[in-house]
């Protein structure tokens, strides 16, 4: 019975082979094992775990329908959804990952795995691609949330999309189990995506968007909060240094004398924080409104943070489209939360990167910054870039999937922010 099954998904991994070689590695990264407990097929990123009879089935009913349920499985690993949850709601997270990878599937021309789509396929595909130019977990579970639908409609797309058994994932809790499978697929949807672009170029393209997906994916991905310590300046800082408190000599002193302990801890503590830097928005008419106001709110969230910044800073916010709008210089958290209480965006004409750039390099001359760590320009990327280096850090920062079409230079870090969809 076993040898059954084996053999069953050996012939769908064969055939999904002959069409897509770029997935080799993927295809042949499972053992198979018969298991009663899951519902049909299911996949712990190792392994494939089946029952006979309903794999079995599914294999007289329609071999197409077995190596759909095999490429479905290798996308979650691929895409790394099995260890993306991050306490989301557990049923509209899996609802969410099978409607990405069907879309994968539905997309390809491969005759292995092609079948009609359903009406309401089509018509939540139409949806969502209002709302996304690649679809992503995390995308469609904000825009499945926002949604709000009725159970009944819940239901029923859950019972389109639904193809493998998601209780082989591991916890939230499992770090151990997570990491395991992270390290796994990450290099092998490197490689994919490296053969994907060079050997198997034909074959790939009779894969819808299954590269750029796994291009989207493959991003390297970096905490906000991370991202701006690269602004950061070691600087000692009036705080009880806890790292070089030793409560041995503390309680032997209590105990020796009574009330008097051998050591105190220090009052000063180096740290690394936020001191200068410039944020520059970019308030053209293709830039303006809510992107910038959300790019705003999320540095203002960060840098409200007491850990985030100096109780003293000397931060310039900067609007400007193809002139300098407006220059506002905040000092304390006091005056960033009272700027961002009278928010008022200015501009709407072209864009042009150069003023900005210009602007600042003379307030560095005049000496208005002691150590400028660099500037963040928020912006759309449709620009005139500057064509000197400028003499501080830069990054441009891009919200949603305009980045795409934007050529940052070569010495500038390119950051796109994603909305937190949990």
């Amino acid at each position: 019975m076993e040898k059954t099954g084996n053999q069953i998904l050996s012939l769908a991994r064969s055939e999904l082979y002959l069409r897509m070689r770029f997935l080799d590695v993927a295809l042949s990264g499972f053992d198979y094992r018969e298991d009663e407990t899951v519902e049909t097929i299911g996949t712990d990123g190792f392994s494939i775990f089946y029952r006979l009879r309903p794999l079995g089935g599914l294999y007289l009913q329609d071999r197409v329908l077995v190596n759909r349920a095999y490429l479905h499985m290798v996308l979650h690993c691929i895409f790394r959804h099995l260890i993306r949850r991050k306490g989301r709601e557990q049923e509209l997270w899996n609802l969410s990952c099978d409607i990405v990878v069907e879309s994968m599937i539905d997309g390809m021309q491969h005759r292995c795995v092609r079948r009609s789509r359903s009406w309401l396929r089509r018509e939540t595909y139409r949806k969502l691609g209002k709302q996304m130019k690649v679809l992503t977990a995390e995308k469609v579970y904000g825009t499945l949330e926002a949604w709000d639908m009725a159970d009944e409609d819940a239901e029923r797309l859950a019972a389109e999309f639904h193809v493998d058994d998601h209780t082989c994932w591991p916890d939230d809790s499992d770090q151990k189990r997570q990491n395991e499978i992270e390290n796994q697929w990450k290099n092998k949807s490197e490689q994919i995506e490296t053969d994907m672009e060079t050997f198997s170029g034909e074959s790939s393209s009779q894969s819808g968007d299954l590269l750029r997906q796994i291009k989207v994916e493959n991003k390297e991905r970096t905490d906000y909060r991370d991202f701006l310590r690269k602004f950061s300046v070691l600087r000692e800082e009036m705080t009880i240094d806890d790292d070089t408190f030793d409560y041995g000599f503390y309680s032997y002193g209590l105990n020796l004398y009574g009330d008097m302990p051998l050591i105190e801890p220090l009052e000063w503590k180096e740290v690394q924080k936020v001191e200068e830097f410039v944020i520059v928005v970019d308030t053209s008419m293709s830039c303006s409104g809510e992107p910038v106001r959300r790019f705003l709110e999320e540095t203002y969230s960060v840098l409200s943070e007491q850990s985030s910044f100096f109780r003293k800073v000397n931060i310039h916010i900067i609007q400007c489209d193809e002139t300098v709008k407006s220059d506002v210089k905040i000092t304390s958290q006091e005056e960033l939360q009272a700027y961002m209480e009278c928010l008022e965006l200015k501009g709407e004409g072209g864009t042009d990167f150069r003023p900005a750039f210009d602007y600042v390099e003379e307030l560095a001359a005049d000496h208005t910054f002691r150590n400028l760590r660099g500037l963040l320009y928020f912006t759309d990327g449709r620009g005139i870039y500057p064509a000197r280096i400028p003499s501080f850090r830069t990054a441009f920062v891009f919200c949603g999937e305009e980045y795409e079409e934007a050529n940052v230079p070569p010495w500038a870090i390119k950051l796109i922010l994603e909305e937190d969809t949990q």
